[in-house]
């Protein structure tokens, strides 16, 4: 025991300069390989910059030299946006069940569960935002790529309920593949029930923020996502419905290299600001701070 100890090697892994251009180059070349303890370092995908993991949480993990927005999961989302210790879960107990059958899909569930520590594909609750009370809530990307099945779309909609009933802004990051296959109709129906729960919080005069992070397709961006009173988006973020290539295919035309980009969306009048996730807490607060001095929730 002692042998092996001693014996144990660190985890390594191993990252390129990012200086690979041509399709040949990007087979590994030991001569600009270097060995560096796992989780020590992250290399960007926007531009190959080596990032300390310090750094890159010191930068909320956007690179400080491209301002590439690196995916982070739901429980970070709600840490970095509000005051902090004033997040109050609410429905953390709705999970989904399996009530077509479908194969492994248990297993699938239990398997997202161990990866992100959630119950479900979206974290939901009540907290402060520069000292008012709003809802909240955020996508989890980690739990099966953030699919919208019966039990996230029900947790969605219960916020927007509590919303309505408190007439509190809803602020709600998007981060999804779309509707959850292994639910079928079920999946489907969480697009009227979000839909519905949205049109309850608009009578009730309830400020909807729709904050879109990348990616945001499917179901969740043809319903809740694309009705906000105010929608803005993070940089690059992808945000439409169907993917690149079947849009191509269906159209039978070659699309901008920019296609579907916050900064696409942006230019065609589909969200209303495109904001850096250093901003994001500032853009977001003074919202939430001119809909309660305007008095909106209150129909004046």
């Amino acid at each position: 025991m002692l042998k092996d100890l001693f014996n144990r090697r660190r985890q390594y892994v191993t990252v390129g300069t990012g200086e690979e251009t041509a399709p040949e180059a990007r087979q590994p070349r030991p001569a600009e390989e270097r060995d560096v303890p796992k989780g020590l370092v992250q290399k960007c995908e926007g531009c190959g910059a080596l990032l300390l993991a310090k750094e890159l949480q010191k930068h909320l993990y956007t690179c400080p030299e491209c301002n590439y927005h690196f995916r982070i999961g739901a429980r970070t989302r709600i840490e970095i946006t509000v005051d902090e210790g004033s997040f109050q879960e609410m429905d953390g107990g709705l999970t989904s069940t399996n009530p077509l059958g479908f194969p492994q899909y248990e297993e699938k569930l239990e398997a997202a569960m161990r990866a992100t520590g959630l119950l479900e594909g979206v974290l939901t609750g009540e907290a402060l935002l520069d000292g008012v009370p709003i809802v909240v809530g955020a996508m989890e990307p980690g739990f099966m790529m953030g699919s919208m099945g019966s039990a996230v779309g029900e947790r969605i909609a219960r916020a927007m309920e509590r919303a309505a009933e408190s007439k509190r802004p809803l602020v709600l990051f998007t981060a999804s593949g779309g509707a959850r296959m292994q639910e079928g109709i079920l999946s489907l129906m969480q697009m009227a029930k979000t839909s519905v729960a949205l049109t309850r919080m608009h009578e009730a005069r309830a400020l909807f923020i729709s904050v879109i992070t990348h990616p945001t397709t499917g179901g969740v961006s043809a319903s809740f996502a694309s009705l906000g009173d105010v929608i803005v988006a993070e940089p690059g973020a992808m945000f439409g419905f169907a993917g690149r290539r079947v849009v191509e295919q269906t159209m039978r035309q070659s699309l901008p290299d920019d296609f579907q980009t916050a900064e696409f969306n942006l230019k065609h009048g589909m969200i209303d600001k495109v904001v850096h996730r250093k901003q994001m807490r500032q853009t977001l607060g003074a919202l939430v701070r001119m809909h309660t001095a305007r008095g909106w929730a209150h129909g004046e």
